[in-house]
């Protein structure tokens, strides 16, 4: 008897863990593109997070098919997040970060960086649209730390 309670106290951990650790893998789909790979980047972009929970630039716009080195500041003294993903994945995962303030990003498509540190995404956009960028540290999102990459057709 004793063994199913601690059978299925284990089960509960492990899933928990799982889900902590959040889906990142499957987090991003197709439709906001791959990673890149650096030595096809046609463009490096300047992204500042601030303390007034901004991006800067806030809205930026590429071309289908195009490379792009995200060259990510965060100028504030607090931690913040750049995520890039579909609007349904981001608020998704803001539920997530909601109940796991901890989580820790190591996906190619997300970022987190303490005050005053840089770092880097490289992505290529393969589909049309619009793609959202945020920081999903708690309360940043909804302060308004948002912005969009609009992909469109690349000229011939």
């Amino acid at each position: 008897m004793k063994t199913i309670p601690l059978l299925a106290i284990t089960t509960l951990f492990l899933s928990s863990l799982t889900f902590a650790s959040g889906d990142h893998a499957g987090g991003h789909g197709d439709n906001i593109g791959k990673p890149g790979v650096a030595s096809k980047v046609t463009r490096t972009i300047t992204v500042e997070m601030a303390d007034t929970m901004r991006f800067s630039p806030e809205n930026i716009e590429v071309k289908q098919g195009e490379t792009v080195r995200f060259a990510v500041k965060n100028t504030g003294k607090v931690k913040h997040e750049f995520i890039l993903n579909s609007e349904k994945e981001i608020k998704e995962h803001l539920l997530e970060m909601k109940k796991h303030p901890e989580m820790e990003h190591d996906e190619p498509n997300m970022l987190s960086l303490a005050a005053g540190k840089s770092g880097e995404v490289i992505w290529q956009f393969t589909q049309l649209g619009k793609i959202n960028f945020s920081c999903l540290s708690p309360g940043h999102y909804e302060a308004g730390m948002k912005g969009f990459v609009t992909v469109k057709t690349a000229t011939k």
